[in-house]
């Protein structure tokens, strides 16, 4: 996992670290380091972002007689991707719902994102996820466009025990959104999950589809799910769907078939906004947290 973006990483350093670099030769070396993190699904603004800080820091950096300038570069690299890492604020996913259950309200949770990006299994793991915290739940089938999409709900309510709420194919998205969150209040269900149409991010009237669905039941959490091998339209997917309806944290999905690794780092830096669970699978248990140590652990290691 994210073996290519590890690489690149430990290339620049090298790079960095093996030669005596003037400021010439450092500013002719930068599109070969800004490349090199391009090829790894780091989106050029974000390359080139990571690239000019580095240089920055090191031209600041007096280095010592004996100090081992690896370090130092993995420092600077480490600090610079924490930077972008962090986020304003910590995301718990468990807390949220147990302050809304306090409320005798249900958590509502709008996922949205451009097709194929596996929205719907997610929706079904993260509802696994939270019957084995206790909690109680109902999916929405607000897809009424793709062919196939409430009965792929349906067939995930059916293992996980929880009641899909849904329309017929061609109904308003939003008027189901609607029905789960006026099903989930009289009920006492303590989550609503709800799935909507894969939304390609130039579509226009998909988009004003989906902010239609966001003003009528006014969700708590909006979560968008990308594909870990999107590559480097990651970022221009999750800045389209951010600007669009506003986005709460993302899932990022098939993490444990991505080499690169840089997707995860280019939709953060578009969005601020934390990257909660990776997709490592296709059980429900698939779903690994994320945090930024583990993610630096992997790719400057």
């Amino acid at each position: 996992m994210f073996e290519k973006l590890k690489n690149a990483f430990s290339r620049i350093a090298e790079t960095l670290t093996t030669r005596k670099l003037s400021p010439k030769e450092l500013e002719e070396l930068s599109f070969e380091m800004v490349l090199s993190l391009s090829e790894c699904d780091v989106a050029l603004p974000v390359a080139e972002y990571i690239i000019e800080e580095l240089k920055k820091r090191l031209s600041e950096e007096k280095i010592r007689l004996f100090e081992d300038k690896r370090e130092i570069v993995k420092r600077h690299l480490e600090e610079i991707l924490r930077e972008i890492l962090r986020t304003e604020e910590e995301f718990d996913l468990l807390k949220k719902a147990e302050e809304k259950r306090s409320s005798r309200e249900p958590l509502v949770i709008l996922f949205l994102g451009p097709n194929g990006h596996g929205k719907t299994t997610t929706i079904a793991k993260i509802a696994y996820y939270f019957l084995k915290h206790g909690y109680s739940v109902v999916l929405a089938a607000a897809d009424t466009f793709r062919a196939g999409a409430i009965e792929q709900l349906e067939i995930h309510g059916k293992r996980l025990g929880v009641r899909v709420i849904k329309h017929r194919y061609g109904a308003d998205p939003a008027a189901v959104a609607y029905d789960a969150v006026r099903h989930a209040k009289s009920r006492k269900i303590d989550v609503v999950l709800i799935d909507t149409a894969g939304r390609l991010q130039t579509d226009k009237d998909l988009i004003e589809e989906m902010k239609k669905i966001a003003r009528v039941v006014n969700p708590d959490l909006k979560i968008f799910v990308g594909d870990a091998l999107t590559g480097n339209d990651a970022l221009d997917q999750a800045e389209k769907f951010n600007n669009a309806v506003g986005i709460d944290a993302s899932i990022i999905t098939k993490a444990d078939a991505d080499v690169k690794g840089g997707a995860i780092v280019s939709i953060i830096f578009a969005t601020k906004k934390p990257v909660i669970f990776l997709g490592t699978g296709q059980r429900y248990e698939d779903l690994q947290p994320f945090t930024i140590d583990w993610l630096l652990g992997k790719i400057l290691s």
